[in-house]
């Protein structure tokens, strides 16, 4: 099965910001492209919003006139639904309820022929709940684009459970030869990047919840440690609080209230408040005019350790050793014990694994990096048992190294550990359910939130093993289910260490 022919007219349905993002999409791949929306006149206003930003890439270079000339050719706006008759696809991107999608298709199922495609970009409902309306559900498929659709690669195809196969790959190779990225998965609640990216902002929220650390911190150590592109809390301010919430809260009901899944009551109040980020001026930051942005806390300059002690396999955070001696800091190494640095005065050093430093005496925990010569912030976890001589001698060491350090409170996993775990365990299950292949979870997280590598990739890289005893340990001190191992990292974990760590 091919991709629609460019001579077949596409038809859009809504034409809001993510209708006019994919009408342009269709429009400069060389469609024909008609525009519907109920409301009088908003369609000939669509149509004139698209053929300004068709201006704009001509002055960018990125079409010429003539391309620029002869997609405006190719749209029109259309008065009714009955208008849209001869077209081989019809995507909606209309208001987020399901018997206002219902009804539309329906409509349209009597207006089109019938091998027209029917496409919905829902990013929330059921595929199949609104392809269930249908008579002839097959030819039915969700093609969630991200927004700003022009600019973003990844569309997610979803096959409800009475989607044809062969209109799911007319779908899917229609979105290649548009020049996007797509991945398919089956229709499950939040299909993959909404699924998997949950964790993200629900441990920032509970490491902020548990007074831990605030948001500014947070997004530092998540950007300069984790590597990840935006922090949760200006992330969320970014997309919205009220539409981020929003998908959080439809994931868990979805799911039958999962603890996995479980909102924030810190972001519900910001909600309930009207602070839903840089749309109303207020979020987790300021944006009103004057302003000032909150500094993520920094530790004041320490000494540098004279030496350290390496105590076995830092696994992870092996890199650090390597980076120590470049620093200019003596290492002894002692090829047997628990995998921690002994630092001058005595006191440990151990990268985070789901206990907590009160558990450990004269313990600092230090958090979860990407890489741990490029990053440029390590966070620090210390109890009031930990001496004031150890907490300095450690903050000194990553100052060394040219990091800085923000030290946060005793909270199992820290900020980057607990956050990269749950990604990791979110992909292994959604594998293993059937979700998407391990290639396509892959690429929908690093093409649709930008993470700076797969999650899968990521879980590789740490061991399947690591990852699940860090979340077994939290799962022990925060039993509330959320942090409990999948039964697919659970398989992974216990087979890894024989080649066999890796989902297909």
């Amino acid at each position: 099965m091919t991709a629609l022919d460019l001579s077949s007219p596409v038809a859009v349905v809504g034409t809001g910001t993510m209708g006019q993002g994919i009408a342009q999409v269709a429009l400069v791949a060389g469609h024909p492209v008609r525009l519907y929306d109920a409301v009088p006149g908003r369609a000939r206003a669509a149509a004139d919003a698209i053929g300004a930003r068709l201006d704009r890439l001509v002055e960018k270079e990125r079409l010429t006139g003539a391309e620029r000339d002869a997609a405006r050719d190719r749209l029109r706006p259309a008065e009714a639904l009955a208008d849209l008759a001869d077209c081989a696809l019809v995507a909606e991107a209309v208001l987020e309820r399901l018997d206002v999608k219902q009804e539309l298709f329906r409509a349209l199922e009597d207006v089109v022929g019938d091998d027209c495609l029917l496409a919905t970009n829902t990013s929330s409902l059921s595929v199949t709940a609104i392809g269930g309306a249908l008579r002839a559900p097959g030819r039915f498929v969700g093609l969630h684009f991200f927004n700003p659709a022009p600019l973003l690669p990844l569309v997610e195809v979803v096959s409800g459970f009475a989607t044809d196969a062969a209109a799911a790959t007319r779908a899917y190779e229609t979105a290649r030869a548009w020049g996007k990225t797509p991945v398919a998965c089956a229709d499950t609640p939040g299909f993959v990047v909404n699924r998997v990216a949950r964790p993200f902002y629900a441990e920032a929220l509970a490491v902020h919840e548990l007074r831990a650390a605030d948001p500014a911190t947070i997004d530092a150590v998540l950007r300069e440690s984790g590597g990840f592109r935006m922090g949760a809390f200006e992330l969320t301010d970014l997309i919205g609080q009220d539409v981020n919430e929003s998908v959080t809260h439809s994931v868990w009901e979805s799911f039958f209230q999962d603890a996995r899944f479980t909102p924030s009551l810190a972001q519900r109040r910001l909600v309930e408040s009207g602070r839903l980020g840089r749309k109303s001026g207020q979020g987790w930051y300021d944006y009103r005019d004057g302003a000032e942005r909150p500094e993520p806390h920094t530790a004041e300059p320490a000494d540098r350790p004279a030496h350290v002690v390496v105590e076995g396999d830092l696994g992870p955070a092996a890199e650090l050793v390597t980076l120590i001696r470049e620093a200019g800091i003596e290492v002894r190494a002692e090829p047997e014990g628990s995998g921690s640095l002994v630092l001058p005065g005595g006191g440990r050093l151990h990268l985070t694994d789901g206990q907590t430093s009160v558990e450990l005496g004269d313990t600092v925990h230090f958090d979860l990096a990407l890489d741990y010569r490029r990053a440029t912030r390590i966070a620090l976890a210390s109890s009031e048992h930990v001496s004031p001589r150890t907490l300095a001698e450690a903050t000194g060491l990553f100052q060394a190294l040219g990091k800085k350090v923000s030290v946060v409170g005793d909270v199992p996993g820290m900020i980057v550990a607990r956050t990269v775990a749950r990604i990791v365990d979110l992909a292994y299950d959604a594998v293993a359910r059937g979700v998407a292949s391990a290639h396509d979870v892959d690429t929908a997280m690093r093409l649709g939130v930008n993470y700076p590598l797969g999650p899968l990739e990521w879980g590789r890289r740490l061991g399947p093993r690591w990852v699940y005893e860090l979340l077994g340990e939290l799962h022990v001190r925060e039993p509330s289910g959320r942090h409990a191992p999948s039964l697919a990292l659970h398989r992974h974990a216990h087979t890894s260490d024989a080649g066999e760590g890796t989902p297909s």
